[in-house]
């Protein structure tokens, strides 16, 4: 850091153009003024430091913006009087703290005004295949989809209770290996087994997840049970309520058996317990955020999982670990109880190991609660047997023939078209999509900004410059003017994915497509990510910024590991999402296979 950066932090401290750090003003006496004389801005008492024109200098150099000498020097005269006293509710000296779950009042909407989205009615018609006799080894039973575990716990061919030991003991066995567990939930687990049980043997069938053992990301809350963001400063967080999506879960019979980790407040796969493995190839971290659920899933060591995404945390552990994740139509699953990171963007959504259970776990979690102003009612309308000829699957030329796209994307869109749906070629402008983060990264900053100014993000066991430490710091510097017009240009993007949905029913994009991760999220589109594949890698894959210093491993011969597509669906449209994935899943066929050693 040069001398005059540094002596800029020092003199204008920790806010853009470094004002109002200082919580004392003094006070003027007010100039008196003939009765019915407006108010006026910039005649406000002086507060905070002093604040010269080379103040504003150094500060451009962030904003991007130059002023004429004479500028700056106005703006710096009546700084103190204008501007300071907006950080007031900061600085003080009246200072007001704002709790975790007040939202902000401007609202992100999905569906434009004037639009209609999502089925006309609710229909859920499940696969009613048989599913065979109960296998002899634990192992097989471990590992099959929640399809055929609920028709053995309904036909009473297996236990909740044997069903649970089962997983708890390999959830036990293989954890030190994955670190994908923050706590286990073993007296409450049993408790819930025995009752699904009695309830079961009394005729009280409650419906397909009944008796199901399932892992939470350890963002949801969890009445009297530690619920920790994987964060060092909340380790001994303890909430007395459980989230709207554990409630649900529980009401429906589902057996809560672990609180999965997750990277630190929501990025990547480290937390204070270390790093999350990868299933498959252990000499790599299972990807992020929600890194438990993916490596839990993927391993057989619960049913299911319920994951969160604000900006890839479901598709991207999916693709690493080869597991099914579903991120829903923004406000479709209520996020009350679940950790902030963003308000506009963050979402909830299940993490399985087949394509239907994932509609089967979405329909259990989905509709509005009250606490979650963002939450809306919705319809789901999906049939595991429905046909899926006339769908339009639209797809992006450029990307099919270039990094991070595989033979394997391009062998997807042959099967798409081998099962008699239409490919259409799409294309969208080339504006800068990645511009769109700056609305994360200050809605991020103030989720945490408690935790920021107290220099409690000392605390995070990751500390480079792609980690939420820096990134909470720098955002303090972001321009708020930046930041409206970011959510402009949020709405024109939106307009132009309406657009695209004129064309087609669903979209086939590479799953770590930068652009596509990047609008889908903050556009509010549902995707379903499911593997598809295999590829051979000579070298582990990481979350993070390449570090020089220090190396990933490599493998010779290359590895084989599971890929996956990712199809994006029409807002609220999710069961035609299912439709095609289950279609595309069967023709697949390699769902099945499992990573070695589990």
């Amino acid at each position: 850091m040069s001398k005059s950066r540094r002596d800029f932090l020092a003199r204008t401290s920790f806010g853009v153009l470094g004002a109002a750090t200082a919580c004392s003003s003094k006070k003027q006496k007010a100039t008196e003024l003939p009765p019915g004389t407006p108010p006026a801005f910039g005649t406000a008492p002086p507060v905070g430091p002093d604040v010269s024109p080379s103040t504003f200098a150094e500060a451009e150099k962030l904003v991007q913006v130059e002023l004429r000498l004479a500028d700056r020097v106005l703006a710096a005269g009546n700084w103190r009087n204008s501007m300071a006293a907006l950080y007031e509710r900061r600085t003080g000296p009246r200072k007001v703290a704002l709790p975790p779950a007040t939202a902000p009042w401007s609202q992100w909407h999905a569906v434009l005004p004037g639009q209609t989205a999502g089925p006309e009615h609710d229909r859920f018609v499940r696969s009613r295949i048989d599913p065979g006799p109960l296998p002899e080894n634990d192992q097989d039973i471990a590992f099959s989809p929640v399809t055929r575990l609920s028709n053995w716990i309904e036909q009473r061919k297996l236990t909740s209770q044997r069903l649970t030991q089962i997983y708890l003991e390999r959830l036990e066995r293989f954890n030190p290996n994955l670190r994908c567990v923050i706590t286990l939930t073993r007296e409450l687990a049993l408790a819930q087994a025995r009752k699904a049980d009695e309830e079961i043997a009394a005729g009280k069938y409650r419906g397909p997840l009944h008796g199901i053992p399932w892992g939470a990301k350890d963002l949801l809350d969890t009445a009297g049970i530690p619920t920790t963001y994987g964060a060092e400063p909340y380790r001994n967080r303890v909430p007395s309520e459980d989230a709207a999506v554990v409630k649900r879960l529980h009401d429906a019979g589902a057996v809560l058996v672990a609180k999965l980790s997750l990277g630190a407040l929501a990025l990547n796969d480290i937390w204070f317990g270390g790093q999350t493995m990868n299933p498959w190839l252990l000499e790599e971290g299972s990807s992020g955020s929600s890194a438990g659920p993916g490596a839990a899933t993927a391993a057989g060591l619960v049913g299911f999982a319920v994951g969160s995404e604000t900006g890839g945390s479901i598709i991207g552990p999916s693709m690493r670990c080869g597991v099914t994740g579903l991120r829903p139509t923004y406000g479709r699953v209520p996020r009350t109880g679940a950790m902030t990171l963003c308000w506009s963007l963050d979402k909830l959504g299940p993490m399985t190991r087949s394509v239907e259970d994932a509609l089967l776990v979405l329909e259990a979690i989905s509709g509005p609660d009250a606490s979650d102003l963002a939450s809306v009612s919705s319809r789901l309308d999906f049939d595991s047997g429905a046909k899926v000829q006339d769908l339009r699957v639209g797809y992006f030329p450029g990307w099919m023939k270039e990094d991070p796209a595989t033979d394997v994307d391009r062998a997807a869109l042959e099967t798409v078209r081998k099962l008699g749906m239409t490919t259409v070629e799409v294309s969208i402008p080339g504006w800068p999509y990645d511009s769109l983060n700056l609305i994360l990264f200050a809605e991020a900053a103030a989720a945490f900004e408690e935790l920021t100014l107290s220099g409690r993000l000392d605390e995070l066991k990751v500390q480079v410059p792609d980690a939420w430490p820096n990134s909470f710091r720098q955002a303090r510097f972001l321009s708020a003017v930046d930041f409206v017009q970011a959510d402009r240009f949020r709405r024109q993007v939106a307009e132009e994915m309406a657009r695209v949905f004129t064309q087609v029913d669903l979209l086939l994009v590479p799953s770590l497509r930068d652009e596509m991760l990047v609008i889908t999220n903050f556009t509010g589109h549902p995707s379903l990510t499911l593997r598809a594949g295999f590829v051979e890698v000579a070298e582990a894959r990481s979350d993070w910024a390449p570090d020089p210093k220090s190396p990933l491993p490599r493998f010779s011969p290359p590895r084989r590991v599971p890929h996956g597509i990712t199809l994006i669906g029409k807002l609220f449209d999710e069961g035609v999402l299912g439709s095609a994935g289950l279609a595309l899943e069967r023709a697949f066929d390699v769902v099945n296979q499992r990573p070695p050693g589990f």
